[in-house]
This record gives C-alpha cells, structure tokens and sequence, in this order.
C-alpha cells in the first residue's frame, strides 16, 4: 500500500484527508498519463460516483483535472462501483474511476481506480500518481485550444449495465417477495429497477438518498431494519448493499443474517453440483470464518486463503482461474461476470440457486454454520516487533495446539494503524475469550501493550 492509495482507492474525511485539490490532480495525472498513449486521439475516462454530498465536488474537481490534461470525462453519475468496472472494460474505456468511500458514514469519501479491463489499479501507476501528488514530479503541461477535453454525458451506460444484470438470471424471480435495503447509495435506483425487470415482487427501503445518510444505519453494516421488515412483511428473503453496491448480504425468510461466507457455500455448493466450479475452490481471505472451512472440507471443496481484501482475492482467482471468491463481509466476486464484487450480481445469483433449487435461504445456509468470534484491536509499540516476540509467538502456537481442529487464533497487522487485530474462533465465545486475552498478556508482560480498544 502506498501514501494514499490502500487496497481500495484514496479514502478518508472528505476535505480533510482527501480534498478537492486532491481529485483535481488525480484528474490531472490520469489524463495526461493515459494521454500519452494516444497519437492521434484523446484519451477516455468514464467517472462514476454515490450518493455523498462531497461526491459532486469531487466528480468536478475529476473531470476538471482529466479534462485539463486533454483527455475527455465521461459522467456516468450516481452508479455502482461494479457499474464503472463493467462500463470501463466493455465500453474501451482507458481506465475507471469510482467515487465512493464504500460502506464508510457520509463524511468520508473515497477515489477508487480501475485499469481498462475494470480490475483495480496497478500499484505501479498509483506509485507514479502519488509521487505527482506530492510533488516529486514536474508540473504537467495543460492542454490548450482544440486539444483541452470534454465532458460527456455518459448516463445511457447506467441502462448498459443494467442490461446486463437482466441477463444473467436463468429465470425470472416472479411471485418472489425480495427486500432491498439500498443504504441510501449507490443502488438506489439500479436494484430495483433490475429486481423489477426480472419479475420481482421489490420491497425497497433506505432508497431516498440526501447527500448526508448513506450507510446511516442502514445497508449491509448494519442489518436490523431489513432483518425486521423481511419477518414484519412476511417475505422470502432481503439484500442489503453497502454505499457504492460491490457487498451484498442477505436475511433470509427468518429473519436470520446469511453473510459472505455463507454466501460463498451456497453458490459454490450450487455450481458443483452443476458442474460449474471446474477448479472445485473458492478463494477466501484469512478473516472468512473457521465454520466456512467445516462448510467447504464437508462439500468436497477446496479453498484458497488470501490477505485481506477484495483486490488479493480477484488476484488469486485471476492467476489461478477459480470463478468464485470473496470475503465476510460480502464482497463476492463471481469472476466468469465481474472484476470486482458486485452485491447485484451477488442477489441475482443467490436468487437463481434458491428458484432452481427451490429452497428457502435459511434451508440453502445449514450446511454452514458459523463458529463464535472474538476479535480486539490492541494498540502496540511496534506491530512487527510484537509479532516476533518470542513470548507473542509461543502464545500463538499454544493457543493454535490448544484449540486444535476445533477452532483457530489469528494475529494480523491493520494496515493503516499502530494496531494488532487478535482474533479466535472456537466451539464457545468463552473459548475464543480465553486464547485471545492469553495473547494479549503475552503482549503486555512483554512490554508492547499500550492499549486494548474495545
């Protein structure tokens, strides 16, 4: 990870860590960095954003920078991160960029790059970016006369992608009864309008987006209004997206949360059984949940464990050829449709195993049944010093042998704070409690603990 771009985009306070003249530069660097692979026409970069009051300020500071360098701005307007990735590489678009802070509250916000075949960016590009943000490149020249940019109207590639959706169901969802939970973003117009053109009976809630309630207790973080309205209206089953719609996690007719992970097992559960999971694995990342694994060694499927992050599960699937991965959290990407996670994609799919099937969700899930979890953050002198620490270690193999095929401990660096993440998952909360505050008190007779955040 770089200065400013992480594992996914340039994210933070809006106006505070991330500024206008922050996206007019990006815009700036992109036009001419791109421009410079063309002789005789103008490069092409297709923005899209959500539904954040800064997201306007930094869809014209964009456009203004791309524009500047002689390259022209095609405005997709509110539309999913997914939207922009599918748009940039059937459109010929040179690169994508989304304009989101993903499930972050409206304060924050976020500048996502996508290369031409909508995956994320190359570091390699980012790097060069950040160096001409921090001013350790030559000012770059701006474009003048007939060679200055414009900006297009590109909403008709939202209908695109829209289109597209349609198609991927095998049947229609008639005289299903579907909740939406829109988080106020992204996928306030486009769920809906694609739930209903597959013959949906759509429930739609938190779809009235006013710059300032995007993921305000609503969305796929936070579940307990869909969960409510799914039992209260008596339906089948509920989605709810995240800000910019690349998660997706479900409620089924219970009442009952089914998260990433369980999402994975059914749909790769599904495409076995139908022979369409020729690799025979799903790519996770090291935070999928220990009963994930059970699921998966019980099916007969292999797995694949990543770091943290969407871009690392794409990678794996992409280098490796496996068609289904993703994370907890919903992020699920089902590569034979997309380049990232699509929480559209992800309902459409899920909704096609429960009509083939004709199953309910809360039916499709029971093979998967998810261990109890403590995590803690813990505030350490030196992340990596603590990691080696002879003691830390020997707590971490003890714990490991102590749980044995029952559970796991996990001990990971964040990536953007002086903080430890220790987590366990075991047969009982009070197992997981018990190898994690032993952990911890390594760390503190050690000398490393500063402090534990609750």
């Amino acid at each position: 990870m770089g200065k400013y771009f992480g594992t996914d985009g340039f994210r933070g306070k809006a106006g505070v860590v991330l500024t206008a003249e922050h996206a007019f530069r990006i815009g700036r660097f992109l036009g001419w960095s791109f421009g410079q692979k063309h002789e005789k026409d103008r490069a092409r970069i297709v923005i899209g954003k959500d539904t954040r009051r800064s997201s306007y300020m930094y869809e014209s500071a964009l456009a203004a920078g791309i524009t500047s360098s002689g390259a022209d701005a095609y405005l997709l307007h509110v539309t999913t991160t997914p939207c922009v990735s599918y748009i940039t590489r059937t459109e010929d678009f040179d690169c994508g960029v989304m304009i989101s802070a993903s499930h972050n509250p409206y304060w924050d916000n976020g500048i996502k790059l996508l290369n031409r075949w909508g995956e994320k960016m190359e570091d390699a590009l980012q790097n060069q970016l950040e160096d001409y943000i921090d001013g350790r490149m030559e000012e770059l020249p701006f474009a003048v006369e007939d060679q200055i940019g414009c900006t297009v109207d590109f909403y008709t590639g939202r209908n695109r992608y829209i289109g597209y959706l349609t198609n991927l169901a095998t049947k229609p969802f008639d005289d299903h009864r579907i909740a939406l939970d829109c988080a106020n973003g992204s996928s306030w117009m486009i769920g809906p309008a694609v739930f209903n053109a597959l013959g949906a009976k759509t429930y739609v809630i938190n779809n009235n987006p006013d710059g300032l309630n995007e993921n305000l207790n609503c969305g796929s973080t936070h579940l307990e209004s869909l969960k409510a309205y799914v039992t209260e209206n008596k339906l089948d089953v509920g989605f709810a997206f995240d800000g910019d719609a690349d998660r997706c996690l479900a409620v089924d007719e219970k009442g009952q949360e089914v998260n990433g992970d369980k999402i994975m097992y059914i749909c790769a559960k599904y495409m076995k059984s139908r022979g369409q999971l020729p690799s025979n694995t799903v790519v996770t990342t090291i935070m999928s949940n220990f009963g994930l694994y059970k699921a998966l060694d019980a099916a007969g499927i292999n797995y694949e464990k990543t770091a943290v992050g969407d871009r690392y599960v794409y990678e794996n699937m992409k280098v490796y050829d496996h068609l289904i991965g993703g994370e907890q959290s919903g992020h699920v990407i089902f590569r034979k449709h997309a380049r990232t996670g699509d929480g559209i994609i992800t309902a459409i799919m899920l909704m096609s195993v429960m009509i083939d099937t004709q199953l309910p969700l809360s039916t499709l899930a029971e093979g998967c049944a998810m261990y109890p979890q403590v995590l803690k953050n813990v505030v350490v002198d030196d992340k990596d010093g603590t990691m080696a620490d002879p003691a830390v270690m020997e707590a971490v193999s003890r714990c490991t042998e102590r749980l044995g095929n029952g559970g796991r401990v996990l001990l990971r660096k964040s990536g953007t704070e002086p903080v430890l993440r220790v987590m366990a998952e075991a047969g009982t909360a009070e197992e997981c409690e018990k190898n994690v505050d032993d952990i911890i008190s390594a760390m503190e007779k050690s000398g490393h603990l500063l402090e534990v955040r609750h």
